[in-house]
């Protein structure tokens, strides 16, 4: 296992950068096309509307996630200790962000280490699917979980983003087969996620005949992680080469349905360019589990624990008018009957 002296230093960037650039893709969800039908007599009230369900046999009290983020480095401790707190408070499930620099450095552990902070919450361990082609492994895998006592682990893939950075890991050999090993011995729930362009058909068939539990889409709409990318390089001409593929990716709401079509018996997570409770519900409706959000949550907890709460509770709240407005007590009554597609 080669140590990734840049990585500290990368994270620091990606934070920076998320908060303080327009980072957006060209492309829109396509969550736009669907409207939910609205019911003037729902024959309910808001109170009897239920966000429950049991994911990986815990309960989970809201069908949010505080998706992947950050690691690694004091700031980040920061930000993940009051997304943890915040999470905690208002029943959202959560995933640290990649934890490859703490198993290289076991000093920076703590800055993933939020159980203590949010002890019922469900929690996602973090690892990049490519470094099993530089040395990671099942222990690699185990000792994630282990370091924040998680529920599940999360392997991100993210082949674009590695080409498009200068010290970035090209090699996604083999992959498939190295995941359905990882699920094989796994103790807990193993998520396979995209970081923002989407999964295909093909590549959810893919992680499903892998024997994967869940895939978290990841669709683009959202930060486009190339104009992230771009806005780290020095070089004009990479710079360059990363700009133009703003526009790269499969919407998330198409990813969802490609997910969901394959997936029928699994949870599909939903994220990529969510901008509010309204984009959540409508990607449950179209058969996701849960809805993630990172970006609105991040801008949040660097503000304040106050802020990280207050911006989860209107998410959820949201959430919990757009069913009720359409007449929906339970997330299994949310299906996509409750939409309208707009042509």
């Amino acid at each position: 296992m080669k140590k990734d002296t840049q990585l500290p230093e990368r994270k620091k960037d990606h934070i920076r950068i998320n908060l303080e650039k327009d980072v957006s893709s060209a492309l829109t969800t396509r969550l736009e096309r669907y409207h939910f039908i609205h019911q003037a007599l729902p024959e309910m009230a808001l109170e009897d509307v239920n966000l429950s369900q049991t994911l990986f046999g815990k309960h989970q009290p809201v069908p949010v996630l505080v998706s992947s983020m950050t690691g690694g480095t004091a700031e980040a401790a920061r930000i993940n200790r009051t997304l943890a707190e915040a999470a905690q408070e208002v029943g959202l499930a959560m995933g640290v962000g990649s934890q490859r620099a703490a198993l290289e450095d076991p000093s920076l552990a703590n800055s993933f280490q939020v159980r203590r902070y949010a002890p019922d919450i469900l929690l996602f361990a973090n690892l990049g699917a490519v470094q099993f082609n530089t040395g990671f492994g099942p222990m690699e895998c185990l000792h994630a979980v282990e370091m924040i006592e998680a529920d599940a682990l999360v392997l991100h893939l993210n082949p674009l983003q590695e080409a498009l950075q200068p010290e970035g890991n090209h090699d996604f050999n083999g992959l498939v087969e190295k995941i359905a090993r990882i699920r094989r011995t796994l103790p807990v729930p193993l998520i396979v996620k995209e970081v923002g362009w989407g999964i295909s058909l093909e590549a959810a068939q893919l992680l499903y005949n892998a024997g994967v539990d869940a895939v978290d889409v990841a669709g683009a709409g959202g930060t486009s992680w190339s104009q992230v990318e771009m806005h780290r390089i020095s070089d004009p001409y990479a710079a360059h080469t990363a700009g133009a593929f703003v526009g790269w990716g499969i919407p998330t709401a198409d990813s969802v349905r490609n997910a969901c079509s394959i997936f029928k018996d699994k949870p599909v997570f939903a994220s990529g360019g969510l901008k509010n409770g309204i984009d959540i519900a409508k990607t449950l409706a179209l058969g996701a589990s849960m809805g993630g959000m990172a970006g609105t949550f991040l801008k949040a907890a660097n503000d304040s624990l106050e802020s990280a709460i207050s911006a989860m509770r209107m998410i959820v709240e949201q959430v919990r008018i757009a069913m009720f407005a359409s007449g929906t007590r339970t997330l299994d009554e949310l299906t996509l009957d409750k939409l309208q597609p707009i042509d």
